[in-house]
């Protein structure tokens, strides 16, 4: 098994006697299915349906004081929490921004079951978050029988699996959900009640409109930058995101290149050539099962 610190992340709390239903109100996933031990994905979106901040979600246990805490982007933290309390109102909550971090663990099974320890429900193969001060890492690590290593890897392993990393992969405040596959990647609770968004959520789902996607692309031995266009031929069709080992991660429009494929022209980015892994799923409804 592998573990790696990742120091690009933060942990937010969120509690009070009113904390389940005050989150359950502002973001994408339905806080009323947590509880200790089990991990959701989610975002804060604006009124217009864009992500302010994607985020992972767990009920904190009874003896670490309860509440909600919320594994997000470091870098975005102290803007979570700025504009948690600004719908606060009220409501019977407080929020802040802990002194915590994250060891992601992953390829293998755990030797010992920590605290604050959760499954990462996008995608079975990312293995498990824990949350944990960040000079505990390597004494974590041992105690579940993991190799630490630089969360260099772990970024590779993210890449290789196609799970975009906002900042990188899309830009926050201006993508929707959709385009950054967290209906595919159990990000959206399509059942659940009213939250901010929530109305153009919705209608692009039952509407299929996402013509943007964020899709797994094969590279060469150099790797384009980040933020370069993906060009069809000499037209933009979309952006290179991160990229590490031959692998990376590009939003592009699903239609344009679609047609780019039916009309044998490569995709480059940079002047470098890359090639879709799954070509099949610009050719997919946009239109997607509920989580």
């Amino acid at each position: 098994m592998k573990s790696a610190f990742l120091p690009d992340r933060g942990v937010v709390k969120v509690a009070g006697e009113d904390a389940r239903n005050f989150l359950n109100g502002l973001i994408t996933t339905d806080v009323d299915r947590l509880k200790p031990g089990l991990g959701r994905f989610g975002a804060l979106l604006t009124p217009q349906g864009k992500i302010i901040a994607d985020f992972l979600i767990t009920e904190a246990p009874a003896g670490h004081g309860g509440g909600f805490l919320i594994d997000c982007p470091k870098a975005l933290a102290d803007t979570l929490a700025t504009k948690l309390k600004f719908y606060k109102l009220r409501a019977k909550v407080t929020v802040e921004n802990l002194d915590l971090g994250v060891l992601a663990a992953w390829d293998g099974q755990l030797a010992a079951q920590p605290d604050l320890a959760f499954a990462d429900p996008r995608n079975d193969a990312l293995g498990l978050r824990i949350l944990i001060p960040e000079d505990l890492t390597q004494k974590l690590s041992d105690l579940i029988g993991a190799e630490l290593v630089d969360a260099t890897d772990y970024e590779a392993h993210r890449i290789a699996l196609g799970v975009p990393r906002g900042g990188l992969d899309f830009m926050y405040s201006d993508a929707f959900p959709h385009e950054t596959n967290m209906d595919r990647l159990a990000g959206v609770d399509f059942d659940k009640g009213c939250y901010v968004g929530q109305e153009v959520v919705s209608r692009m789902q039952h509407r299929g409109t996402a013509r943007t996607r964020s899709v797994k692309v094969l590279l060469d031995d150099i790797s384009p930058e980040v933020g370069v266009s993906v060009m069809a031929g000499d037209k933009p069709v979309g952006t290179m995101g991160s990229s590490a080992q031959g692998k990376g991660i590009a939003l592009v429009r699903i239609d344009r290149v679609a047609d780019a494929l039916d009309a044998g022209q490569p995709l480059t980015a940079g002047g470098l050539t890359l090639t879709l892994a799954e070509p099949e799923i610009v050719r997919l409804p946009s239109k997607q099962p509920t989580a």
